[in-house]
């Protein structure tokens, strides 16, 4: 069994991906986490998510930790949305069909911000919540980032 770590400067700040037998699970701000030897599938992330902060890459290609149950259904809608775009809870909601607030609490505990791409999902009447460091600005800046179509702030 591999696991590892591995950081990587953003305009947000310094991000650490980490990886289980090959398998993304989690994306956390800051450099709580030691760099290790860097597996293929950790040098491959950096280089997407460089990309992306570059504006060169609209929809990350990895191996990711989906979870289960309504919490995979619910990745895996956010990783459908595409760059520039968003969907409100409730969308989603009915896409999976379960409660706006289950996907909300679903969204809210997503390991791998950026990478699932849990800030494309919107409130009804407002942008929702981010669980990441930053909060709701750091929903904005990546929204702006993209070009969100229909953004009003």
């Amino acid at each position: 069994m591999t696991e590892g770590w591995l950081g990587v400067e953003t305009p947000l700040g310094r991000v650490s991906v980490q990886h289980k037998d090959g398998v993304l699970r989690a994306l956390i701000w800051g450099a709580e986490h030691c760099d290790t030897a860097a597996e293929p599938v950790l040098t491959e992330a950096a280089a997407q998510l460089r990309a992306y902060f570059a504006g060169r890459l609209q929809r990350f290609d990895l191996p990711f930790d989906w979870g289960t149950g309504l919490q995979e259904k619910v990745r895996r809608a956010m990783a459908a949305i595409p760059f520039g775009e968003t969907l409100t809870y409730g969308d989603i909601a009915r896409a999976v069909s379960a409660p706006a607030q289950a996907v909300g609490q679903a969204c809210g505990a997503n390991p791998l911000p950026i990478l699932i791409p849990c800030h494309r999902v919107l409130g009804a009447k407002g942008l929702g919540g981010f669980s990441a460091k930053g909060g709701v600005e750091t929903k904005v800046w990546l929204l702006r980032h993209e070009g969100a179509a229909g953004l009003l702030i």
